[in-house]
């Protein structure tokens, strides 16, 4: 069994990516690292945890999510320095940048679309999803797992979310990724799941403003769920839906009829698609 336990959390300076730190650091003989873009906020976090936590095991690396050359380099530092990575959290996210509706620029032609909300909050989850992946395997099997990935997604990636069409996608985007990784990376013993939060008050929102409207779920909702997700090794490809103080694991359609169900396993039985 390892000495140690190392676990990265994506965007951990802030928001759930903080409460997820937060909770985890409590623990004996682990290490967390905390991923984020910004340096300040990066470093004063640090500070405030070693405050708040000074028996704690935590560090900071700078880093942009949605550039794979950061991602890798920074995942090649922490395992050179833990010697192992158990636990990824693909937290990092950002909300809705630019617009689908329709617009034209100057010259009356159609304006390409902003995807800097694709870009950190799926192809960057995608990006710590390979590394979790390269570095995880490398473990013993303990227990019956190498060991976890965890993809922060969203309600907005479960339901139709109008207001912010892009943002839907990404995350609808991360929630088919759990699913469907699950069953593969079963075969390596690596778990694979996802959180899928109601509003829970976060920095990521444009205002504070939002939230004096909404109904909102407490971050001890998240942390319940990640402790869930730690503790039980039989949860894999799931979407815990937190809303309120209740975790709910969301299930994926069923299929529409049997010959449905029957192509895709014909997929999975001929190993490609």
């Amino acid at each position: 069994m390892a000495s140690h336990r190392s676990i990265v959390v994506t965007g951990g300076a802030s928001g759930i990516g903080l409460g997820i730190t937060k909770h985890l650091i409590t623990e004996q003989n682990t290490h967390v690292t905390i991923l984020d873009i910004n340096p300040t906020t990066g470093v004063q976090t640090l500070n405030a945890l070693r405050s708040e936590f000074p028996n704690a095991s935590v560090s900071f690396e700078k880093c942009d999510v949605s550039s794979w050359e950061s991602q890798a380099a920074a995942f090649e530092k922490i395992y050179s320095e833990q010697s192992r990575i158990d636990i990824v959290f693909a937290n990092a996210g950002i909300n809705e940048k630019g617009s689908l509706l329709p617009t034209n620029d100057e010259n009356g032609g159609p304006i390409k679309p902003e995807l800097a909300t694709l870009n950190v909050n799926l192809i960057g989850c995608i990006y710590s999803v390979q590394l979790g992946i390269h570095y995880i395997a490398k473990n013993a099997i303990s227990g019956s797992s190498r060991g976890m990935i965890v993809c922060t997604a969203s309600n907005a990636g479960l339901y139709p979310f109008p207001m912010a069409p892009l943002y839907a996608a990404s995350k609808h985007g991360v929630v088919g990724l759990v699913r469907s990784l699950s069953r593969p990376l079963a075969t390596k013993k690596i778990r694979i799941n996802g959180l899928a939060p109601a509003v829970i008050e976060t920095n990521i929102a444009p205002s504070s403003d939002l939230f004096k409207s909404m109904i909102l779920t407490p971050m001890s909702t998240a942390t319940t769920a990640v402790a869930n997700f730690v503790d039980d090794a039989s949860l894999t490809g799931k979407i815990a839906e937190l809303h309120g103080e209740n975790i709910t694991f969301a299930e994926a359609p069923l299929y529409v009829d049997e010959d449905t169900g029957k192509n895709i396993e014909n997929f999975w039985n001929l190993g490609y698609a």
